[in-house]
């Protein structure tokens, strides 16, 4: 069977929703090229006047199509809820506001300003739960490398995320590739960009992290992970 296409969602959901239905927009690395086939999925903003239960079952299956399909469920907001919320998700916002393609409707972007002071208090906090939670993960694979080499490639995306936002912080423009990323991240914390680029050749294919090489490569990545909250927690002091 053929997997759902972005086309395809959007036309599902303008069936599903039908008038409150404003926008369908993609958003992350496929937005801007970076995506990779096979390994990357299509994350995607919907905007409606109004969510109801009813409303909600009837996108229930357009949802399982998409996911069944290799891609998360649709990050769905009503537009007040979205034009409200940028001061808790401000690091999202950040992100979604630069590397974004409207499918469908009008820009929900107009008005929409992220501020600093809310960027870095989420950009502190997620930086501290990727590392605890990274630390979870290596303490789940016990001695199995192979885990660690799956680990670190199910971590980079929310990892990319994180270090544009701190090059936001920074008054700087975050770059499309991750590779840039990871070089620009280093150039204004002093982190060591080099297991972070290991980790984005890995994923795209250029550079496999086998499981001989994944106990050094974990402890460098961790160990950036550490010295970049302890950059942030410095921040703006």
């Amino acid at each position: 069977m053929a997997k759902m296409t972005p086309d395809e969602l959007v036309e599902q959901l303008r069936a599903a929703y039908g008038a409150d239905l404003r926008s369908v927009v993609l958003y992350g690395s496929a937005a801007v090229g970076e995506h990779i086939p096979k390994r990357s999925d299509y994350n995607v903003l919907v905007i409606v006047d109004s969510l109801s239960v009813e409303q909600l079952r009837a996108a229930a299956a357009v949802a399982r199509a998409w996911g069944d399909a290799g891609n998360p469920a649709p990050m769905t907001l009503t537009l007040n809820e979205w034009r409200g919320s940028a001061d808790i998700f401000a690091m999202e916002y950040a992100d979604i506001l630069e590397r974004h393609k409207i499918l469908y409707g009008e820009s929900p972007f107009d008005g929409i300003r992220v501020d600093p002071g809310d960027l870095r208090l989420q950009v502190e906090h997620e930086a501290m739960g990727k590392l605890l939670k990274l630390r979870q993960g290596v303490l789940a694979a016990g001695g199995d490398q192979k885990r660690l080499v799956e680990l670190l490639a199910a971590s980079l995306s929310t990892i990319m995320v994180i270090f544009r936002a701190v090059i936001r912080l920074h008054g700087g423009v975050p770059a499309k590739d991750n590779l840039a990323v990871s070089q620009a991240l280093a150039a204004y914390t002093r982190v060591d960009a080099a297991p972070f680029e290991r980790v984005v050749r890995h994923v795209r294919g250029d550079q496999a992290i086998t499981p001989a090489d994944a106990g050094a490569v974990m402890a460098g990545y961790l160990g950036g992970m550490e010295a970049l909250v302890a950059h942030l927690d410095r921040f703006g002091r």
